[in-house]
């Protein structure tokens, strides 16, 4: 038992161990205000997100701010190897780390990692071609702005990729459920970039080329999916903002603007998807929609009241490349704008509108279920699996409650932005 209890203490849990740096001149590999931490691990450390067989384990990753070339530092105080036991070896964090970075392109040396990135950071740029450019103001002063710039490259672009690999490196910590993406042109990266003066890395660059230094910022990533019959219906897959460039509303930007933008000139788009976007991304994407959709004739209060229609669907869809899945979304949330919750009549028939949709799903299960019967095959396993009525009643009625809150504060936001 002593053997045992002595071993938890070379069991650490890999977020509180790990820590990242972008780096733009030498002083910030030393620079602790710098410093970051991963949002998840499970994707390179198993569920459990922790390491075994080291004691006060370090992991230190630092990126050159650019290029992305990339550092890796373990360092421990104690190894379990080092204590007589029995078959328990430490996990291989070197290799662990080094499987999400394609063919082996890191340092363990700081030296050669601190020559690697000086050698590149004054000429790396961008790779693909831009397609926007803004600003955002310092600290909401105003005195002084921060530039950045967004590439569009395809898979076929070989430098790109390259480059890519070592951006999606980043993903594994951040993006839930991430995989990397096979080689395909129909993949489309709109990469963002700080440009900012190798003199002062707080003000935007000047007109001086030789001055000029980019920090990578985060992605996009888009699929271009055909729909028939010769039209592509574009589908957002990721979305990567590394933790240094958060809440500048650059997400916010790259989904109303930069994207929305570059598919709305093409003539073939149909519309633009998500792929089961996050709640954050989520929010984003309705208070853009919901405030475009808030001046089309079709979603007038009078006709929000009167339910969901095809003429809703057909603007939203002409004028905003919105898709039918997320127009229902707009609907609700703007129907329940113009909805008198003091009046039960109108509340009432708002919440039977959305739990309608809420059980499309449910409903639909036990149709599949009820003509399998009829056919003959056997579903007692499959309707023993479903929920009595009682039981769906008072879990719609839940999810119907998390929706409306939901909802409400897509509201509270389009409200405050008048």
């Amino acid at each position: 038992m002593s053997q045992i209890a002595d071993l938890k203490g070379y069991v650490s849990y890999a977020l509180d161990c790990t820590r990242f740096r972008m780096v733009r001149d030498e002083a910030d590999v030393e620079n602790e205000e710098l410093v970051f931490a991963p949002e998840m691990a499970h994707q390179i450390f198993g569920e459990s997100e922790s390491i075994f067989g080291y004691r006060d384990l370090k992991i230190e990753i630092m990126a050159s701010a650019g290029p992305l070339d990339l550092y890796f530092d373990i360092s421990y105080t104690k190894k379990v190897e080092e204590l007589q036991t029995e078959g328990l070896k430490a996990d291989d964090v070197e290799k662990s780390l080094a499987e999400m970075v394609e063919n082996g392109s890191y340092y363990t040396n700081l030296d050669e990692f601190k020559r690697i990135h000086a050698s590149k950071t004054a000429e790396f740029r961008p790779q693909g071609t831009k397609v926007d450019e803004f600003t955002y103001p310092l600290n909401g002063q105003g005195t002084g702005t921060r530039t950045f710039e967004v590439y569009v490259a395809s898979a076929e672009n070989a430098e790109y990729m390259k480059f890519h690999t070592r951006l999606e490196m980043f993903s594994f910590w951040y993006i839930d459920g991430f995989s990397r993406v096979e080689i395909d042109p129909l993949w489309l990266f709109f990469t963002v970039y700080e440009r900012y003066e190798a003199d002062n890395n707080n003000e935007s660059a000047s007109n001086d080329s030789a001055n000029v230094r980019y920090a990578t910022v985060g992605y996009v990533s888009v699929y271009q999916y055909y729909s028939y019959p010769k039209n592509v219906r574009p589908r957002v897959s990721q979305i990567l903002i590394l933790p240094p460039f958060q809440k500048l509303g650059i997400a916010t930007r790259l989904i109303k603007h930069t994207t929305y933008e570059y598919f709305r000139k093409m003539e073939n788009v149909t519309d633009i998807t998500y792929e089961e976007p996050i709640e954050a991304i989520q929010h984003i994407r309705s208070v853009i929609d919901a405030k475009r959709c808030k001046e089309l004739s079709a979603f007038a209060p009078d006709k929000l009241l009167a339910g969901f229609s095809k003429d809703m669907l057909h603007q939203a869809r002409e004028t905003y490349l919105i898709n039918p899945k997320q127009c229902r979304v707009v609907y609700e949330i703007l129907r329940l704008g113009v909805t008198d919750t003091d009046n039960v009549e109108q509340y009432r028939a708002y919440r039977i509108e959305v739990k309608k949709r809420l059980n499309m799903n449910y409903s639909r299960h036990r149709r599949d279920l009820a003509r399998a019967k009829k056919r003959g095959m056997d579903v007692t396993v499959a309707m023993c699996g479903l929920p009595n009525v009682s039981e769906r009643i008072e879990s719609l009625n839940a999810e119907y409650k998390e929706v409306e809150n939901i909802y409400g504060q897509v509201l509270q936001k389009l409200l405050a932005e008048g």
